[in-house]
């Protein structure tokens, strides 16, 4: 097998047992109170990721004893769905992804109207922005029950020590005024405590739901045709934002390490970002046969076709489109950053490199092209560990299971 990569430390978390009964009788047909719990879901961008994560939560949550509500920032390709679903939505005028003194104050006053006007029982923050002004809106409010879910971290090691310490800095801050922390993984939940933008006590697991029915079981035959690509060629590809996280040049740059072995490969990115012009330029340098799609709703479509999915990731939550790659049985390969290792387990369910090593993914991969049988049965042993761990159900019963434990304190 190809060199192993080094996972990281043990943690103290660990997965949530689908069998606890706990977990399989939480749903109630009766309401937990007269009316329905009022429940506010604040995301930054409600996109695929953590957008995506909260849609299927609010989908899911039991709309007996709960009246689930979004607030985010506008023009995000997820309000349409929620609207047709019925599920009440606010957009934020000042809502931003970066920092923005100004229009952070204007979308906590935003939040501070509608909890009020609305009264709200719980809010349930999302991404570290709305995690950041959501909770201070509660705050202001006196609202009873406050939730923050870890989808991963706005800080990473490839910023200035400065800009990192102040994003720390703010998580700290609101920290206190957190019922409840839920990590998308057990080394998400770790790195969260270990920084102190959470506390040991009140932090739980809770996997990241993927909508499993819209996740094909195996290759779509049609993709090929539709994407140009001859039914024979080796086909390498991605999905996701076209930006620093992703570390879409260290793609490119494997595959041209690929290229050199296996002349006839293809490769393909699907999304779209900041970096795409970039990711051009770079593919054109280094002569890679490369296909940029662009954003598009078949992305789990089109990497249920791929031959190897690539996650070249400097940082990550857990990545819900590897997920995605791994529920359609797909053999991955991966840096081995944060959460993916708790999905990833090196020569079982995948194959690990280090983030911001190129080579060390191009060697990975034309091991798994090499082995395609061993590659397929972690590709298989991967979906399995999905299909069972990332299940909508799991998910909203063990979100549900920490409301009904809040309120109860609170009663």
């Amino acid at each position: 097998m190809a060199d192993s990569a080094v996972a990281g430390s043990a943690v103290d978390w660990v997965w949530p047992d689908p069998e606890c009964g706990d977990i399989r009788t939480v749903v109630r047909e009766e309401p937990v109170s007269a009316s329905p719990v009022k429940v506010l879901h604040v995301i930054t961008r409600f996109v695929d990721g953590a957008g995506g994560n909260t849609l299927v939560s609010v989908l899911g949550l039991n709309r007996v004893g709960f009246e689930p509500w979004i607030a985010g920032a506008e023009g995000g390709a997820l309000w349409a769905r929620a609207e047709a679903e019925r599920v009440a939505t606010v957009k934020l005028r000042h809502m931003r992804g970066p920092m923005s003194p100004l229009h952070d104050l204007l979308a906590i006053v935003e939040l501070v109207r509608l909890i009020r006007r609305e009264r709200f029982t719980i809010v349930h923050t999302h991404s570290s922005k709305a995690g950041f002004v959501g909770r201070v809106a509660a705050l202001l409010c006196r609202v009873p029950i406050v939730l923050h879910t870890i989808h991963g971290f706005s800080w990473h090691d490839y910023m200035t020590p400065r800009r990192r310490r102040l994003y720390v800095t703010l998580e700290r801050l609101v920290r206190p005024y957190t019922d409840a922390f839920l990590a998308v993984s057990p080394r998400v939940a770790q790195d969260a405590v270990d920084i102190a933008m959470a506390d040991r006590a009140n932090t739980f697991v809770v996997p990241s739901a993927i909508e499993l029915d819209t996740v094909p079981t195996r290759p779509d035959s049609l993709i090929r045709d539709e994407l140009g690509i001859p039914e024979d060629a080796v086909v390498v590809g991605t999905v996701g934002r076209l930006d620093l996280q992703k570390a879409p040049l260290d793609f490119v740059r494997m595959a041209a390490a690929v290229q050199r072995t296996r002349p006839g490969a293809r490769f393909v990115v699907v999304g779209e970002g900041e970096l795409m012009n970039d990711t051009r330029k770079e593919a054109c340098r280094l002569g890679v046969d490369l296909l940029l799609t662009g954003y598009t709703p078949e992305a789990a479509r089109i990497a249920s076709t791929f031959d190897v999915y690539v996650v070249s990731s400097i940082y990550e939550g857990v990545g819900r489109a590897m997920c995605e790659a791994l529920a359609s049985g797909r053999p991955v390969v991966a840096t081995a950053v944060n959460g993916v290792v708790d999905v990833i387990e090196d020569g079982v369910t995948g194959l690990l490199a280090q983030p911001r090593d190129p080579d060390g993914l191009a060697r990975k991969v034309i091991w798994a092209l090499d082995h395609q049988d061993d590659a397929l049965r972690m590709g298989r042993a991967g979906a399995e560990r999905v299909r069972t761990l990332f299940h909508p159900s799991l998910m909203c019963a063990l979100i549900e299971l920490h409301y009904l434990r809040l309120l109860g304190a609170r009663r």
